[in-house]
């Protein structure tokens, strides 16, 4: 019942507002009256809209900046990552060769030392 009886007022004050306005626009007073209150509004909303464009086009430089910023900060990272990853393989290559090495001297150095063993076995068996 509230919410109809204030709805039921602003309708009342919405319609006396407006038969209110056009009895005034009807004097020439009060359409001077009111050619003055409509070229402040309209200054108003005017001075809004403009704010409104400025503050949008700020944001969107500051949007623009931000998407060359992490796009910047995207490509130094792949850089970083990709060099990483070269000096890893580069590393693990050396580790592999090296390793490769060191088996291949200690297989020769295992085959002289067998070669050694067998020649002392076949010079105590011939002896």
């Amino acid at each position: 019942m509230g919410r109809m009886k204030n709805a039921l007022w602003f309708v009342v004050g919405l319609a006396g507002g407006f038969v209110a306005a056009h009895l005034v626009n009807k004097d020439p007073r009060g359409h001077e009256l009111l050619a003055e209150v409509d070229a402040r509004i309209s200054e108003f909303t005017d001075r809004i809209a403009d704010a409104y464009h400025e503050q949008e086009a700020q944001i969107a430089g500051l949007v623009e900046s931000a998407k060359v910023a992490a796009g910047d900060a995207a490509g130094r990272a792949a850089d970083i990552a990709s060099d990483v990853t070269d000096r890893t393989v580069a590393a693990a290559s050396d580790a592999a060769s090296a390793l490769a090495d060191a088996a291949s001297d200690a297989a020769a150095a295992a085959g002289d030392s067998v070669k050694g063993a067998a020649k002392n076995v076949a010079d105590k068996l011939s002896d």
